[in-house]
C-alpha cells in the first residue's frame, strides 16, 4: 500500500442526494459495552449496572448491549445478572450482546440465554476497512470465511443474528457489499454500519447508508426486502436529529464518543446506537 487512499476509503467524498426520513428512530444504548472501554472509567459493580439498566428503561430506550460475555467469567456473570433483571422486572428493553466472529465469544451468549430464559441478539463484529486489514494482515477471503462461520453458528444455536462491520465508514464499497450479502445469506436478521473512529461526516454517513440500501438491502431476499420505510443513519446525519432526541444520562459513563452505529433490521425503522 503506497498512499492514504490505499488504507482508507473516504465516504465523505461520495456525492449523492440527501437522504430524508420522517420515521422516528429507535435507540440502542451501548454504555454497558462500548462505554466501559474508555480509559477514563472503571468497570462498575453489578448493582450500578442494574441501576443503569433501569435508567435506560425509564428513558424509553429500545435496546441495550449487555456486554461481551466471552471476555471472561466476570463479564459473563454480569451479563447473566442483567438478563435475569430484565426478566424478573419485566423490562421492555431488548437485550443484545457483542461477540467477535469466533465461537469462543458466541457460545457464552448461548449459555446466558439458556440460564436466563431471555432472548439475546448476538452482535458479531468484524473489522472491514483496508487499514484494519493491513494492520491485521487479513485478506477478504478471511473476512468472508469468518463472517460465514460466525453467522451460521449463531443461527445454529437458535439465536437472532446481528452482523456488525467495524470501521464501515472507511471501508471499500465492494468489501461492504460482499460482507453484508454473505451475512444475510447465512441468516443474519440485522446488519450494522459503524463509524468506529469518528471519521464520518453527515454527508459521508448518508452516502454510505444509501449505498447499503441500494446495493445490499434492495437486492436481498426476505426478510431483508425493502418495505417502504426508512433506512437508518447516524444521529447527527439524520433529518430527525433536532426532534425527539431523549435525554441520556446513561452516557455519563464515558462512552467512546466516536462510536455511533446505524443498523438495518425489519421492519426498516431508523436505528442508531449511543
Amino acid at each position: 500500500m503506497n498512499s492514504t487512499s490505499d488504507l482508507i476509503y473516504d465516504w465523505n467524498r461520495v456525492d449523492g442526494p440527501e437522504w430524508t426520513s420522517t420515521v422516528v428512530p429507535r435507540l440502542d444504548d451501548e454504555t454497558l459495552r462500548d462505554g466501559l472501554q474508555s480509559p477514563s472509567v472503571l468497570d462498575p459493580p453489578i448493582e450500578k449496572k442494574i441501576r443503569i439498566l433501569h435508567l435506560m428503561e425509564a428513558l424509553g430506550i429500545d435496546s441495550v448491549n449487555l456486554g461481551l460475555p466471552g471476555a471472561g467469567p466476570r463479564a459473563k456473570e454480569h451479563v447473566l445478572r442483567l438478563a435475569r433483571e430484565i426478566s424478573s422486572s419485566r423490562l421492555r428493553i431488548r437485550p443484545n450482546c457483542a461477540a467477535r466472529t469466533v465461537t469462543s465469544d458466541i457460545r457464552p451468549i448461548a449459555d446466558v440465554v439458556e440460564a436466563s430464559g431471555v432472548e439475546i441478539e448476538v452482535a458479531t463484529f468484524l473489522g472491514s476497512s483496508p487499514i484494519r486489514q493491513y494492520a491485521e494482515d487479513w485478506t477478504l477471503d478471511f473476512l468472508l470465511h469468518s463472517t460465514e462461520q460466525a453467522v451460521k453458528y449463531v443461527v445454529s444455536l437458535g439465536l437472532p443474528s446481528m452482523y456488525v462491520t467495524e470501521d464501515t465508514t472507511r471501508a471499500r464499497p465492494e468489501v461492504i457489499k460482499k460482507l453484508y450479502s454473505t451475512a444475510i445469506a447465512c441468516g443474519a436478521r440485522a446488519i450494522v454500519v459503524c463509524d468506529t473512529v469518528g471519521h464520518a461526516t453527515p454527508r459521508g454517513t448518508q452516502a454510505l447508508i444509501r449505498f447499503v440500501r441500494e446495493e445490499v438491502v434492495k437486492p436481498s431476499a426476505p426478510p431483508f426486502a425493502l418495505t417502504g420505510t426508512a433506512i437508518p443513519t447516524a444521529a447527527w446525519a439524520s433529518p430527525m436529529r433536532s426532534r425527539r432526541w431523549p435525554p441520556a444520562p446513561t452516557r455519563c459513563m464515558a462512552p467512546r464518543w466516536a462510536s455511533v452505529n446505524a443498523w438495518v433490521t425489519p421492519p426498516w425503522t431508523n436505528c442508531w446506537s449511543i
